[in-house]
């Protein structure tokens, strides 16, 4: 597997170096077949997927330390980054919270099956279940279940107090299955091709 390193300019003490790796995609030339055909389909270019890969690894990267690690003046990095946000690319950087280090000792799975399959029903589910501060993500999925809740809560009768009283009532939801989560590992980052 091939590597594409960045260095990152000497603004710090000790030169930050910025590492990730290429798809597995075969040769060069195949990767360079597929960033052709990505930037034909979004309209991004080489040096866009290089910065969505950098802020993928650390969002907290300076303009200035994005300039340097792709050659580019920063206020030219700047006009990019302005541009993926308002083309809708980027929506924003996200502190990740270890929710056991903060009281939060439980995380389930909540698979979903609505009494009814009415689309505005269903939005407007989406919508409460968003609104709820333990929801951590929701997804509408096929299959024998119609959603999928996964939340946190500080203990197992707080996630059944949730479940019960919360997520049911006036909802139009039938059943709920719950899935205690036991250990975890997330990918946040896309598979971003970089040369």
């Amino acid at each position: 597997m091939h590597r594409s390193q960045f260095e990152l300019g000497a603004s710090k003490q000790s030169s930050l170096q910025f590492t990730f790796e290429r798809l597995p995609l075969g040769t060069v030339a195949n990767q360079t077949k597929i960033i052709r055909k990505m930037t034909q389909l979004t309209g991004l270019d080489r040096t866009d997927f290089a910065l969505m890969a950098l802020l993928q690894e650390d969002a907290w990267l300076s303009t200035k330390e994005l300039a340097a690690s792709v050659g580019l003046a920063p206020s030219s990095v700047h006009e990019r980054l302005k541009r993926l946000r308002s083309i809708g690319v980027l929506h924003g950087a996200h502190a990740h919270i270890d929710s056991a280090k903060v009281g939060f000792e439980v995380e389930a799975l909540l698979m979903i099956e609505m009494a009814k399959h009415d689309r505005d029903l269903v939005d407007e589910v989406l919508h409460k279940l968003s609104a709820i501060p333990e929801v951590r993500s929701v997804y509408v999925i096929s299959g024998r279940f119609d959603l999928v809740v996964h939340v946190v809560a500080k203990n197992i009768r707080a996630l059944k107090d949730l479940a019960l009283d919360r997520l049911t009532r006036g909802m139009g939801i039938s059943k709920i299955e719950t899935s205690i989560i036991f250990e975890s590992r997330r990918h946040w980052g896309l598979p971003i091709p970089s040369e």
